[in-house]
């Protein structure tokens, strides 16, 4: 499986932004889905999961702002933020849980929260 990010940017404080994330191949219904950040100087952590059953967890910072959501038929994951905070500022990364111990990445779309 390959995974495409898109949709970061620049955005306000208190802005919105969709990310998505388009996979190959035929599995993607049978993985769970997820999105994860780093930001510059910090290590990598979990924004966002959704599994292939469609149930989600999320990051405790982004709790009530983020939303997760994937269309099988599509093949696609997206990440709507809303109510941005600078400190949402980071690289953001699709990742597809294929099976214990591995995991695939795609390549990072960068969102930039400022003024």
């Amino acid at each position: 499986v390959q995974l495409q990010a898109s949709g970061g940017g620049l955005v306000q404080p208190g802005g919105s932004l969709r990310l998505s994330c388009a996979a190959s191949g035929s599995l993607f219904s049978l993985y769970t889905m997820g999105w994860y950040r780093q930001a510059p100087g910090k290590q990598r952590e979990l924004v966002a999961v959704i599994s292939s059953g469609g149930s989600t967890d999320y990051g405790d910072s982004v709790k009530g702002r983020f939303t997760i959501a994937r269309d099988n038929a599509k093949r696609t994951v997206s990440l709507q933020m809303s109510s941005l905070k600078p400190e949402d500022t980071a690289v953001y990364y699709c990742n597809a849980f294929i099976t214990r111990g591995v995991s695939v990445w795609g390549q990072g779309t960068l969102v930039t929260v400022s003024s």
